[in-house]
C-alpha cells in the first residue's frame, strides 16, 4: 500500500507538470524530477533545484506562474514554510488570478500528498506493531483478571491442603470460575464454533462451505450466535438426511446475520431452536427458519452489534485530512470556473452540487451521482461557453474510479475528445483548445489521485485495526483453550481429591493433600500459561498423573505408552488432549474402565482413551463440546486430526499429529 500511494502522488505530480510542459517549458521536467525525489527521499538541493527551475521557466521560458506552485509546495514540507507565503505573492505579481489560484492549489495539494504518504508509510510500518500491543494489553487484562480470582483461590486451596483442611468450596468455586472464564472468551468470536461445527459435519460425511462477512470480536451477540450454531448443525447431524450445508455469517448496519442452509430437511420445525427464540426477542433481535420445496432449510439469526467502535481518535486524521485536501482542491478548481462564468450565483449553484458528488465518490462507486455528474457537465456549457469546459475534469476522475481501466480510459478520451468538440464548435483557438483538453486529463488524474489517496488511507487503516482485533481475538480463544483444556483439568482433579480427603481418615487423607499440594503447583503453573507464559507438558508423565486421577475415582486404568520421543508442541498437544479426555470420563460418565495408549508409526504419534460407562451420548457430545473443539484446533495446527466414536456403552477418542518436525534446508 505505500508503493500504491507513492504512484498515486507521481501520478499527480506528473499531471501538474505536464501542462507546464505542454505549454512549452522542458524545464517542467527538471521541476517534477526534483519533486517527486523530494517525496520519497528529503536533501536540501531538491527545493533549491525546484526554486530555480520553476522561476527560470516563468522568467526566462514565459511559463504560466502556476508552476511556481511546486516551489510553494516543496518549501511548505521545509523548516522554510513561512516563505511559501512569499511565492504566492509573486506568483499573484507575476501571473493572472487564475494562474495564482492554480500555483496555491498545487502548493496545498504537494504539501497534503506528501504528508498523507508519510502517514501511510507510518500506518503500514506500525501494523505488526499495534497487532503485538494489542496482544499484549489483553493478555495483561486476562492476567489481572485470572490472578485476582483463580490465582488468590489456588493459594487459599493449598493453605488448606497443608493444615490438612480440604476446601471443597473453595475448589468448586474456582472450577466453575474457569469454565465461566473460558466460556466468555471463547463467547467473543465464532470462529471456534465454526471450526468445531465443520469437524462435526464432516464428520458425517456433509460437505461444508462457510463465507465469513463479519469481523471479531462480535461482543455480547457472540455467545447467542455460537449457541444458535451448535443448535443448527447438531439438529443436522441429528436428522442424517444432508449431504451440504453453507454456513454464513454478515455485519452490516448494525446488524449481525447468521445464516445456516441445509439440504436434509423435511420441516421447519426445531424444537431447540424454538427455545432459543424467546433469547433472541430479548436481545433485540429476529429468528426465522424457511424451508423451500426442494428440502433446503435456511436458519437465518439477525441481532444488534453492539461494539463500540475500535478505531482510535487519532487515526481518523489521516483520513479526514485526505477528504480535506481534496474538498480544498475541488473548491480551487471550482472558483477558477467561477472566475469566467456567468451569472456567477447560476454556477456556483451547479457546482456545489457537483461538489458534494465528489465528495461522495470517496466512499464508493455511486452511479446515480456519476449520472448526475454527466448532466451538470455538458447540459450548461451552451449558457456559460468556455467557462465551463474546465469542470470536465470533474467527471474524468470519477469516471476512472467508477469502472475497470479497460472500460475507463476509452471513457476518459470520449470525455477529452468532447472537450475539444465543444472548443472547437465554441470556435476556441487552437492553443486554448489543446489547453482545456489536458486540463481535463489533469483535473481528471488529480480528482482520481486524492480519492484513491482517501480510500487507500482508510483501507490501511481498516486492515491495520483488523489485524489488531484479529491478534485480540486469537489471544481470548488461546487463553479460553487454555483455560478449560489445562486448567479447568488441574481445577477438576483438585476438587476430586478434596472431596475424596474430606471422607477419608485423616493419615489416608494426608496422602491425597498432598497430591492436592502438587496439583496446585501445576494449576499455578497452568494459570501463568493461561496468562501468555510458556507451557510444555510430557506425555508420559500426563498419563501417570490420569492414572491418579482416575483412580481416585475408582476407575480401573490401563497404560500402555509405546510414543518414544516426540517434540515439545506435539508433546504438549497430545498431553492437552489426555486432560480432556480424562476431563470427560469423569464428567459425562460413568466409566469403571478406561484405557490409556500411545503408538508412535510411521512418523504418526497416536494417542487412544477409551471408557466404558457411556450409555447413551451427552448433550454436549452431541453438540461438540468446547473442550473437543479446541482439541480439533490444536490438533489441525500441527496437521493433526481429532476423531472420537461412541458404540455399545464406550466412548473412544483418538488424537493422532505427524511428528516430524520442519527443517530448513541450508544453503549450500
Amino acid at each position: 500500500m505505500p508503493h500504491r500511494a507513492r504512484v498515486i502522488v507521481f501520478v499527480v505530480l506528473g499531471s501538474f507538470a505536464s501542462i507546464y510542459l505542454v505549454a512549452g517549458s522542458p524545464l517542467a521536467l527538471v521541476v517534477f524530477g526534483a519533486q517527486a525525489l523530494f517525496t520519497v527521499r528529503r536533501g536540501w538541493w531538491q527545493p533549491v533545484v525546484v526554486t530555480v527551475a520553476a522561476y527560470a521557466s516563468v522568467l526566462v521560458a514565459g511559463s504560466s506562474v502556476g508552476i511556481l506552485g511546486f516551489v510553494g509546495g516543496s518549501l511548505l514540507l521545509t523548516p522554510l514554510w513561512p516563505l511559501a507565503a512569499g511565492v504566492a505573492v509573486s506568483a499573484a505579481a507575476l501571473g493572472t488570478a487564475d494562474a495564482t489560484i492554480s500555483a496555491v492549489l498545487i502548493s496545498l495539494v504537494i504539501y497534503g500528498l506528501t504528508r498523507l504518504t508519510e502517514r501511510v508509510d507510518e500506518v503500514h510500518a506500525t501494523r505488526l506493531a499495534l497487532a503485538m500491543s494489542a496482544t499484549a494489553e489483553e493478555r495483561l487484562r486476562i492476567a489481572a483478571e485470572l490472578n485476582e480470582g483463580l490465582g488468590k483461590a489456588l493459594t487459599v486451596i493449598a493453605a488448606g491442603a497443608r493444615t490438612g483442611s480440604p476446601d471443597v468450596a473453595t475448589a468448586r468455586k474456582a472450577l466453575a470460575d474457569a469454565r465461566s472464564a473460558a466460556s466468555g472468551y471463547r463467547a467473543m468470536s465464532l470462529t471456534p464454533e465454526i471450526t468445531t461445527a465443520r469437524a462435526m459435519l464432516a464428520a458425517e460425511g456433509v460437505a461444508v462451505e462457510v463465507r465469513m462477512g463479519h469481523t471479531e470480536p462480535l461482543g455480547p451477540a457472540g455467545a447467542l450466535l455460537a449457541a444458535l450454531l451448535r443448535e443448527a448443525v447438531t439438529e443436522v447431524v441429528r436428522r442424517r438426511a444432508a449431504t451440504i450445508c453453507l454456513i454464513e455469517t454478515s455485519a452490516e448496519e448494525g446488524r449481525i446475520r447468521l445464516r445456516v442452509t441445509n439440504d436434509g430437511a423435511r420441516t421447519a420445525d426445531d424444537e431447540s431452536m424454538g427455545a432459543l427464540l424467546p433469547q433472541v426477542e430479548t436481545a433485540g433481535g429476529t429468528l426465522t427458519a424457511e424451508l423451500t420445496a426442494e428440502g433446503r432449510l435456511t436458519v437465518e439469526a439477525v441481532l444488534p452489534d453492539t461494539r463500540p467502535s475500535a478505531e482510535p481518535e487519532h487515526d481518523r486524521g489521516a483520513y479526514a485530512l485526505s477528504v480535506a485536501l481534496l474538498a480544498t482542491v475541488l473548491a480551487g478548481f471550482s472558483l477558477k470556473a467561477l472566475l469566467l462564468a456567468e451569472p456567477v450565483w447560476a454556477a456556483a449553484a451547479i457546482l456545489a452540487v457537483i461538489f458534494v458528488m465528489q465528495l461522495r465518490s470517496v466512499t464508493g462507486r455511486h452511479m446515480v451521482a456519476l449520472g448526475v455528474m454527466a448532466l451538470l457537465t455538458y447540459a450548461p456549457i451552451p449558457f456559460f461557453g468556455r467557462a465551463w469546459l474546465g469542470v470536465a475534469g470533474f467527471l474524468a476522475g470519477p469516471v476512472l474510479l467508477a469502472f475497470p481501466w479497460a472500460l475507463a480510459l476509452p471513457l476518459v478520451a470520449a470525455v477529452v475528445a468532447s472537450v475539444a468538440v465543444a472548443g472547437v464548435l465554441l470556435a476556441l483557438p487552437v492553443a486554448l483548445t489543446v489547453n482545456y483538453a489536458v486540463s481535463t486529463v489533469v483535473t481528471g488524474l488529480v480528482v482520481y489521485g486524492l480519492v484513491r489517496l482517501a480510500q487507500v488511507i482508510k483501507e490501511l487503516q481498516d486492515s491495520r485495526h483488523g489485524l489488531a482485533r484479529a491478534a485480540v481475538v486469537e489471544e481470548r480463544l488461546r487463553a479460553a483453550r487454555d483455560l478449560h483444556d489445562l486448567l479447568g483439568h488441574n481445577l477438576a482433579a483438585i476438587l476430586l481429591k478434596c472431596e475424596l480427603a474430606r471422607r477419608l481418615d485423616p493419615e489416608r487423607a494426608r496422602a491425597e493433600l498432598d497430591d492436592v499440594l502438587t496439583m496446585v503447583e501445576r494449576a499455578e503453573a497452568d494459570l501463568r500459561a493461561v496468562s501468555g507464559g510458556d507451557l510444555t507438558m510430557s506425555l508420559a508423565a500426563e498419563a501417570e498423573s490420569a492414572r491418579s486421577v482416575l483412580a481416585a475415582a475408582a476407575i480401573e486404568v490401563t497404560l500402555d505408552l509405546d510414543h518414544g520421543d516426540l517434540g515439545e508442541q506435539v508433546e504438549t498437544v497430545l498431553s492437552t488432549a489426555l486432560r480432556e479426555s480424562v476431563t470427560n470420563v469423569l464428567r459425562h460418565s460413568s466409566a469403571r474402565r478406561c484405557l490409556i495408549e500411545t503408538a508412535h508409526e510411521d512418523g504418526v504419534v497416536r494417542l487412544r482413551v477409551r471408557n466404558d460407562g457411556v450409555r447413551t451420548a451427552s448433550p454436549e457430545r452431541r453438540r461438540g463440546s468446547s473442550g473437543l473443539g479446541n482439541l480439533t484446533t490444536r490438533l489441525a495446527a500441527l496437521d493433526g486430526r481429532l476423531t472420537t466414536c461412541h458404540e455399545d456403552g464406550w466412548f473412544e477418542l483418538v488424537a493422532q499429529a505427524p511428528t516430524l518436525a520442519w527443517v530448513p534446508v541450508r544453503a549450500g
